[in-house]
């Protein structure tokens, strides 16, 4: 069953971490906004689709070590890049990026980066009171537990 996951921000901070979501397939609309996406999941494809349609915003992505980044489909307007700067050659997780950026930019971080990131969050904090009530271990930090 391959879903799309629709996010919209439009002035605001949204975050999706941890094990959200099992889609394949994402569609970002962002105007004035930051998007802080969790791809780090072992119940997402190896093969994702984000097509992303920004207006002066930040996309943040959180992704294994081994994923690669495609942007050939990415069309810029004005300033913008993607920052990614430890990208491997080759890897397991394939991830597309489509649509346009206009005056926006797509930040990468990986392993222990991507820990960090998503640590240095109110929705770890939520997480990890939770499991420590629950007896479990929080997943927003490693997703992979």
């Amino acid at each position: 069953m391959n879903t799309t996951e629709r996010i919209h921000t439009d002035h605001t901070v949204i975050k999706r971490l941890g094990n959200w979501t099992t889609a394949g397939s994402f569609e970002i609309r962002s105007r004035h906004g930051q998007t802080v996406i969790d791809l780090r999941s072992p119940a997402l494809p190896s093969d994702l689709d984000l097509r992303l349609e920004l207006d002066h915003s930040m996309v943040k992505l959180l992704v294994p070590e081994d994923a690669t980044i495609d942007q050939w489909d990415l069309r810029w307007t004005g300033r913008g890049k993607v920052k990614d700067w430890q990208a491997p050659a080759q890897g397991e997780r394939r991830i597309r990026l489509s649509g346009t950026a206009a005056g926006s930019e797509i930040r990468v971080h990986r392993g222990g980066v991507a820990i960090v990131s998503a640590m240095l969050t109110r929705e770890y904090l939520d997480d990890a009171r939770q499991a420590r009530r629950n007896g479990t271990y929080p997943t927003v930090d490693d997703p992979t537990r």
